[in-house]
């Protein structure tokens, strides 16, 4: 299953971006450059998201019209959810 988030980019005057996904609360990163900042805000909403399901909590349902008026860009951020394999004790 793959579900898809609105990050927000918000360009420094350093030139750094820092990013929040706005649709996945306390998901945030930065980047030097916007490659950067993509590998990195992905992989912080995956740890996000790999917590809440260890927590048995649900995952935040995405809105893909979520927008901050004071980022510079916004892009969808896809999320991968891949099955896990139940044990029996």
């Amino acid at each position: 299953m793959v579900k898809k988030y609105r990050a927000a980019y918000y360009r420094q005057p350093d030139g750094w971006l820092v990013v929040s996904v706005l649709d996945f609360p306390g998901v945030h990163s930065q980047g030097k450059n916007l490659r950067e900042a993509r590998l990195m805000i992905k992989d912080a909403l995956t740890l996000m998201a790999e917590c809440c399901l260890e927590a048995d909590k649900p995952l935040p349902k995405p809105n893909r019209r979520a927008k901050n008026l004071q980022a510079s860009f916004h892009e969808d951020i896809a999320l991968e959810i891949k099955a896990r394999a139940l044990t029996m004790a």
